[in-house]
C-alpha cells in the first residue's frame, strides 16, 4: 500500500491521530526533505526508516518505491509540509503505483490552499493555481487568464516575488478582494484582507518572509476593467499640468492602484518623451 500522508504545515500539532499511526507502521516513509521529516518524527518518537523521493531523483527513486511497494512493502509518503500531490512530485508516484496495479490510499490533513481558504470568508467554486510562474512575462500572461475566471482562486508565491504579484493582479482583477496569509499556522502568521488595491498598496515596498497563500474572492461588483497606466498618465498630466511625484501620486489615488507600477509608467512615458 502507498500512504499519501499529509504532515503539518507550521504547527507540529497539526497531524492527525491516523497519520501518526501510519508513519509508525509503515515499513518506510518517502520524504521530499529526509532531514526536514526527520524533525516531525522526533518530535513523535517514530523510528520508521526514512528514504528520500523528491524532484531531483525521483526518475529513478520512483521505480525503486514502486518495487518495494510490488515486493510487499507498506510505504508512506510525504512532504515538507502539507499534502504531497501539490506543488511537489508526489502525484508522479501515485500515478506510478495505479499503473502499477497497486493500492494508494489518503490519509488526510492540513493543505495550505484550504486553511487559507477557510480563513478568507470568501464563497463560492474554487479554483487551484499553486505557485505562478517565476518569470513575469509568464505570470502576467496567467494572471490575465485568471481575470476571466468567475471562481475564487488560491495561489501561493514565494515572499520575495509577492509586492510584484499583488501589483499585477490589482491591475488585472479590480473587482476582487483578497486575503493573504504568510507564515500560516507558525508563530508568526501574518494576514491581510481587504480589496486588492488596498491589500496591494499596503504591502507594496514591505519586506516579506515566509511562503505566502492568496485567496482572491470570486469578481464583485462591476467586471474588472484592464488599467490604462500610460493613458490615464498622459489624460491626466494635460489636465492638471502636474509631473513627477504629484502625477504619480494622483494617477495611482485615482486608480486605486499601488504608485510602484505608476511610477515607473511614468518614467517609461517621460524616456519615450510622451511625458515632460
Amino acid at each position: 500500500m502507498l500512504y499519501i500522508v499529509a504532515t503539518p504545515i507550521g504547527n507540529l500539532e497539526d497531524i492527525t491521530l491516523r497519520a501518526l499511526r501510519v508513519l509508525k507502521e509503515a515499513d518506510l516513509i518517502a520524504a521530499e526533505d529526509t532531514r526536514h521529516t526527520r524533525k516531525l518524527l522526533t518530535h513523535y518518537g517514530i523510528k520508521t526508516p526514512l528514504i528520500s523521493y523528491h524532484a531531483h531523483n525521483q526518475k529513478t527513486r520512483g521505480p525503486e518505491l514502486i518495487r518495494r511497494l510490488q515486493e510487499g512493502q507498506n510505504i508512506a509518503l510525504v512532504s515538507d509540509a502539507g499534502t504531497p500531490g501539490f506543488s511537489d512530485p508526489g502525484a508522479d508516484l501515485a500515478a506510478l503505483a495505479w499503473d502499477a496495479g497497486l493500492k494508494v490510499e489518503a490519509v488526510p490533513g492540513p493543505a495550505a490552499g484550504v486553511a487559507a481558504l477557510s480563513m478568507s470568508g470568501f464563497k463560492g467554486d474554487v479554483v487551484f493555481v499553486g505557485f505562478l510562474p517565476a518569470r513575469e512575462g509568464k505570470r502576467r500572461e496567467l494572471l490575465g487568464r485568471l481575470a476571466k475566471e468567475e471562481r475564487a482562486v488560491i495561489i501561493y508565491e514565494s515572499p520575495r516575488r509577492l509586492p510584484a504579484t499583488l501589483e499585477d493582479i490589482a491591475a488585472v482583477m479590480n473587482n476582487r478582494r483578497v486575503l493573504v496569509v504568510r507564515e500560516l499556522t507558525k508563530k508568526f502568521e501574518e494576514a491581510w484582507r481587504g480589496p486588492v488595491q488596498e491589500v496591494a498598496a499596503q504591502l507594496a515596498g514591505q519586506e516579506i518572509k515566509g511562503e505566502c497563500t492568496l485567496v482572491l474572492s470570486c469578481p464583485e461588483g462591476e467586471p474588472a476593467r484592464e488599467v490604462d497606466l500610460p493613458g490615464g498618465l498622459i489624460a491626466r498630466a494635460e489636465a492638471t499640468g502636474l509631473q513627477g511625484r504629484q502625477l504619480t501620486d494622483l494617477v495611482a489615488s485615482e486608480l486605486k492602484m499601488p504608485r510602484r507600477p505608476v511610477y515607473q509608467a511614468y518614467l517609461a512615458l517621460k524616456a519615450q518623451g510622451r511625458l515632460k
